[in-house]
């Protein structure tokens, strides 16, 4: 399945929704940059859709209590060393170019 939204449209999606956050939490973006140990403006770019550092949208949610979406972004899997034996694709060289006299 596509999904039809922009980059930006799904940026702005996200920071709405951690907006939504924040307020179910009552705390304002003065109250979430001071807990959370970043600047004002890192909080008000993440809510815009503008971004900001991984680092702070870390912290964000963390603050938040939602460190858990990160989880959802790449989950842990287990997998064990014999199956990356079994689905290892031999090694490929790189051919030597026709002609060429370089040893």
């Amino acid at each position: 399945m596509q999904n039809s939204k922009t980059p930006e449209e799904m940026e702005a999606a996200f920071g709405q929704q951690l907006r939504d956050l924040r307020l179910r939490r009552n705390i304002d973006q003065r109250q979430l940059a001071v807990q959370t140990g970043v600047a004002l403006n890192a909080v008000k770019n993440l809510e815009n859709g503008r971004g900001a550092t991984l680092t702070s949208l870390v912290k964000v949610l963390r603050t938040l209590g939602r460190a858990d979406w990160l989880e959802t972004l790449a989950p842990a899997v287990a997998i064990s060393p014999m199956q990356m034996l079994k689905a290892k694709q031999p090694r490929q060289r790189a051919s030597k170019p026709k002609g060429s006299s370089h040893v």
